[in-house]
């Protein structure tokens, strides 16, 4: 009798990168305003991914911003030391 044996194993890589973001921009416009200045930050973070290590699990225990568990990936943004932020 033959019989498989399998496993499933999910991992995931976690970045980051902090821009500036002009004093004058209202905070209910700053998901705009990264959308629209994409050249900040689009090539930094994906050095970041690549350089990431792979770690276990979906990373949704990570910190509380992860909220999107049925999807494969998630981009958030967060005003550092307001924790005032959103889905990209």
């Amino acid at each position: 009798m033959k019989v498989k044996v399998k496993q499933r194993a999910v991992y995931h890589k976690i970045a980051e990168v902090e821009i500036e973001v002009p004093n004058d921009v209202d905070e209910f416009n700053v998901q705009d305003y990264i959308n629209d200045h994409e050249e900040l930050w689009v090539d930094k973070i994906d050095k970041q991914m690549s350089e990431a290590e792979y770690e276990y699990g979906f990373g949704m225990g990570i910190d509380s911003d992860w909220t999107d568990k049925d999807q494969e990936s998630e981009w958030r943004y967060e005003i550092v030391n307001k924790k005032i932020g959103g889905h990209l």
